[in-house]
């Protein structure tokens, strides 16, 4: 991870980042990226990527543990959060049916920005827009006024969210249009392909901006973008 190559993927939006990844592969078919709606905490262009750290939460119902317990947990999971390769991201898992206690808010986002993440990937519930820092950036899966039961369940495991399978890591990259997980045999290469995919596109939409663009010109600029593909 170069600062140049960080910068390119920083300044990137993640569709973007999915077709330059089809593009490495030479194919369709892509399959590590999230599905759904979600819940931005900044309405902005803004990304977070990294190398992630994994946990999953519980809120629904009251942990069974002694308070010493969750709390060597909850310490536990905080100081895994401050350790490893950076960039990084946090991506939580929040196993609820129903996710409605928000982890995300005020609190959370500060200390985790001041651990060096880049930003939240999670199912999970945020809350306190407006309040939080504009340069940490959190997907969620909806908003809630309350944190309920909130509690770290564990840490560093495979985790699930919006049908992504994401393992401690991997390199994801994420915006207000979801997330991705960038192949780590891509990775070093990216900056190649973004360029590229830019290429291509710009042969296509700079030929429909020229007045009077009709059909045979689209069939030009696309049979140009084919053959530059290859």
């Amino acid at each position: 991870m170069t600062p140049k190559l960080l910068e390119r993927l920083s300044n990137t939006d993640t569709p973007t980042i999915c077709n330059a990844i089809e593009l490495a592969q030479g194919k369709r078919g892509f399959n590590q990226f999230t599905r759904g709606n979600y819940a931005v905490m900044h309405n902005s262009p803004q990304v977070a990527l990294g190398f992630a750290r994994t946990a999953q939460i519980a809120a629904e119902n009251p942990h069974n543990r002694s308070e010493e317990e969750n709390k060597k947990i909850r310490l536990d999971y905080y100081r895994y959060m401050s350790e490893g390769e950076r960039p990084a991201i946090c991506v939580i898992e929040d196993t609820d049916p129903q996710p409605v206690g928000a982890f995300w808010g005020e609190v959370n986002t500060n200390i985790h920005k001041g651990f060096g993440l880049s930003g939240t990937l999670t199912n999970g519930a945020i809350r306190d827009l407006g309040c939080c820092p504009e340069d940490y950036q959190v997907i969620g899966g909806s908003f809630s006024v309350s944190h309920r039961y909130v509690h770290v369940l564990n840490t560093g495991q495979s985790v699930t969210v919006f049908g992504m399978q994401v393992k401690d890591g991997d390199f994801v990259h994420c915006d207000r249009h979801g997330g991705c997980i960038i192949p780590a045999d891509i990775l070093p290469e990216m900056e190649h392909w973004i360029d590229k995919m830019f290429a291509l596109e710009k042969v296509v939409i700079e030929a429909s901006k020229q007045p009077n663009f009709n059909f045979n010109q689209f069939e030009k600029a696309w049979a140009e973008l084919e053959k530059k593909r290859v």
